[in-house]
């Protein structure tokens, strides 16, 4: 994720749009990836918008960010224990664990010490046996981690991100906006987002209106030697070269998007099917081949 100095030095360039611009625009990086917005909206109402996404935003670091030390998350892995976490901590958690279930464990924030062995070159064997999402603790008094666990939620902070900003945004009144927080949701009209592959470019087009788009590319960056950055817990290699997954929240199609990089057909189908809000997904085979799936 993003470090303090660089995110100020955006949000101090976002402060400074011009005067006259409508739509407003606002580019930037935050929580691993390049973000932008664009408010079709008059000038004050976008200023003061992009004041409250900015504060969204460094609260989501302080909470996730795995490489601040001093973030919450960061304190819970070096410790195994968080008491009194923020209510955004918990609820995070509460969705993680949705998506566990919807995945049938194919989705699981504890493969952090597995990512961390693979990429310092370590037997994995011993991060692979603390697999476990069951043996988190969540509670409104505190988390608690099983000895030697560790989480990543960057499977799913972005898109909890892109919903959080939106639900600000909509608040404010904005009527026509697209958000990209690392994924993407827009309203007020029919907004037109691409899907690329990291070894195909461009291999889709879709129209985005109420609805939330979240892509995961496993060749997008490499993990030590033929290992995909986005790594199974259930140990299989990935199945597609490509991702995107349409829903109704950019948190969940963010989960299933990770998820779905290592399913079959038949698993995708039936996640689809048990998730609610109608979700689709559009999976690139290595060879570029699209294939779409829905509920």
């Amino acid at each position: 994720m993003i470090s303090r100095r660089r995110f100020l030095a955006i949000s101090a360039a976002a402060l400074a749009l011009p005067a006259r611009a409508e739509p407003v625009r606002w580019q930037g990086y935050a929580m691993g990836a390049e973000v932008s917005l664009t408010l079709e909206a008059p000038e004050a109402q976008a200023r003061a918008a992009l004041r409250e996404v900015q504060h969204i935003l460094r609260e989501i670091e302080a909470l996730f960010s795995l490489y601040e030390p001093s973030s919450r998350l960061s304190q819970l892995n070096a410790t195994g224990r968080l008491e009194r976490p923020a209510a955004r901590f918990t609820e995070l958690l509460d969705l993680c664990d949705q998506a566990h279930r919807l995945t049938n464990g194919r989705f699981d924030p504890t493969v952090q010490p597995l990512w961390q062995a693979l990429a310092q070159g370590k037997d994995p064997d011993p991060a692979r046996r603390l697999i476990g999402w069951d043996r988190v603790s969540i509670g409104l008094q505190a988390i608690t981690l099983a000895p030697g666990q560790a989480l990543t939620l960057n499977g799913i902070a972005q898109g909890y991100a892109t919903d959080l900003v939106s639900a600000a945004l909509k608040r404010a009144g904005l009527p026509r906006v697209l958000v990209n927080i690392g994924e993407f949701t827009g309203w007020g009209r029919d907004w037109q987002v691409g899907v690329a592959d990291p070894t195909h470019g461009l291999v889709a087009r879709q129209s985005l209106n109420t609805r939330a788009l979240a892509t995961s590319s496993p060749g997008a960056m490499p993990l030590g030697q033929n290992q995909s950055h986005i790594l199974d817990p259930l140990g299989q290699a990935p199945q597609w070269s490509t991702v995107s997954v349409e829903a109704d929240t950019a948190s969940i199609a963010d989960a299933l998007s990770t998820a779905f990089c290592h399913a079959g057909r038949d698993e995708i189908k039936a996640t689809l099917r048990a998730t609610p809000g109608h979700p689709k997904a559009l999976c690139v085979a290595p060879s570029g081949t699209l294939h779409r799936f829905s509920a």
